[in-house]
């Protein structure tokens, strides 16, 4: 049985992302899903916490008929200091074969760690990503087609648009 390691922030999760899910579960038994920067919430770059992250993800999936005995999501807080960071990964998660991402310092130092790295395909890359989502959601553009539909109905639910928006007030290096 092969277990593969997906990691990301998610924010939000995306269609890019469940067709990453789909692409990994093609060849892999198993999927660990890490919500990457779980301490963070309530800023523009990661709106939401891990604990809604995680619902999204879930959602997504059981939408698009993923078992769930097929993936495991977990929320993993950022360490300090990029030289342990894989140690802090590996401490919190089960045991997995090859890790799949497309970040480059995550790609690097998993690479230097000697565990067995993949990158993933993007999926319309130019409108799939969560920064084009957040940009939407905060300037009230087209944002739904761009996330699963339950997603799009958790994140009204939340008022994820509104959040965007309260946020950017008082942020003002936008």
């Amino acid at each position: 049985m092969t277990t593969g390691l997906y990691v990301g922030r998610f924010q939000p999760f995306h269609l890019g992302h469940l067709e990453a899910v789909k692409y990994i579960l093609e060849r892999v038994d198993e999927l660990i899903i890490v919500v990457g920067s779980a301490q963070h919430s309530h800023t523009l770059d990661n709106p939401f916490t891990a604990g809604e992250r995680i619902t999204m993800i879930r959602l997504a999936l059981k939408e698009a008929g993923i078992r769930p005995d097929r993936f495991t999501v977990i929320p993993l807080p950022d360490d300090e200091f990029h030289k342990v960071w894989v140690a802090h990964l590996l401490s919190q998660t089960p045991s997995f074969d090859l890790v799949f991402t497309n970040e480059p310092l995550t790609f690097r130092l998993l690479k230097e760690s000697g565990l067995r790295v993949e990158r993933i395909p993007m999926f319309n890359r130019k409108n799939f990503t969560s920064t084009e989502v957040r940009r939407r959601l905060l300037t009230d553009g087209p944002w739904q087609k761009l996330v699963p539909r339950t997603v799009a109905t958790y994140l009204r639910k939340i008022d994820g648009d509104e959040r965007l928006r309260d946020i950017s007030k008082s942020d003002k290096t936008i």
